[in-house]
């Protein structure tokens, strides 16, 4: 892992996490541990609305802390429209100490890396049905109460798990939003790390 990527992480480690918040996330865990208890590779795909910020930091940070403790999963997000990547949570990103690479303008696709070795976690704003995100045997972990408004029903969704965030772009253009998106980052990456680190022990 990146030196800087290794420092966010072990603090990622020391923020607490409330007893009502660890009951939403043992779903999430229950849900993984029945999967490979059943010798099936966990799939999850992390949804909101636009797919730019909340559920890409959720692929992200869920990936980066499986492969940190070795768990073996596929991470997706997607959304029920097309924007982008937000360029404010990638920068947030990139202060994580995630290293970045852009492929296009429009609606960019970004390779991400944790380490020297990693293989990318490729990033990009797409809807559910995009042919790069699962099509059957998913958990559909919904990041943002519009997207839970809005998406009544996810075909070939094994399950739906409510995971709410509150959403950084409330602060955009304001003298607080690197602030602000770091913030939502290190609570989604704390809790990405109980998850996987639950499922470990």
């Amino acid at each position: 892992m990146f030196s800087q990527l290794h420092t966010t992480f072990t603090a990622a480690l020391l923020v607490p996490i409330v007893e009502d918040r660890k009951k939403v996330l043992d779903v999430l865990i229950n849900y993984i541990k029945r999967k490979r208890a059943s010798h099936q590779k966990p799939t999850l795909n992390f949804i909101c609305t636009h797919n730019s910020r909340r559920s890409q930091f959720s692929q992200i940070w869920a990936q980066t802390a499986a492969a940190y403790y070795t768990v073996d999963v596929f991470c997706f997000s997607a959304g029920v429209e097309v924007t982008a990547f937000n360029e404010r949570a990638v920068a947030s990103l990139k202060r994580s100490g995630f290293k970045i690479e852009q492929e296009g303008v429009i609606n960019p696709k970004y390779s991400i890396f944790y380490d020297e070795n990693s293989k990318p976690i490729v990033a990009f704003s797409k809807l559910v049905d995009h042919r790069e995100n699962p099509s059957q045997h998913f958990a559909a972990v919904m990041t943002c109460a519009h997207a839970e408004k809005n998406c009544p029903f996810i075909p070939s969704a094994e399950t739906r798990i409510v995971l709410r965030y509150e959403d950084p772009k409330a602060f955009d253009n304001t003298p607080d939003e690197a602030q602000k998106y770091d913030e939502r980052s290190l609570q989604i990456a704390a809790e990405m790390v109980y998850v996987f680190r639950n499922i470990k022990e």
